[in-house]
């Protein structure tokens, strides 16, 4: 199949979006993606071949603010993927574990320890602060 274009995509039914995937990808869309979310990486893709992609400053400045997102509170606060953390709250005990991907708890994860401190709690919590992970400061 030949890559539609830009206004060809408004008519495409999933079938054709499928094929025109196939012939960009390689392989198969992902069974749940909307028709929707198919058309925008097309018509990306078509302008692409059209008009040239990013500049090489633009990539690096995605690179760069990419690299900044990926150092997340996990590392600032020391934790590491395998990590567990115990909170007992009104006589429960919460066990979050750390992966690579944020934080598990109750088999869901979540970005944020303060979403699940909120969670527990009810109240707006620092989450590093509900799970004992701040620094005190040295008493004389």
């Amino acid at each position: 199949m030949t890559m539609p274009t830009l206004e060809d995509l408004r008519a495409l039914g999933r079938e054709d979006l499928s094929k025109a995937w196939q012939a960009l990808h390689g392989k198969a869309p992902p069974p749940r993606m909307s028709q929707v979310f198919m058309r925008r990486v097309l018509a990306y893709e078509i302008q692409v071949q059209h008009h040239g992609g990013l500049t090489k400053t633009a990539l690096k400045d995605l690179a760069r603010k990419e690299g900044k997102r990926k150092q997340s509170s996990k590392t600032a606060l020391g934790l590491k993927p395998g990590g567990r953390l115990l909170r007992e709250w009104n006589g429960t005990t919460h066990v979050v574990d750390v992966t690579e991907d944020g934080f598990l708890w109750r088999g869901q994860t979540y970005r944020s320890l303060s979403v699940i401190a909120r969670t527990i709690t009810g109240s707006h919590w620092s989450g590093p602060r509900f799970f004992g992970l701040t620094k005190t400061r040295a008493h004389k």
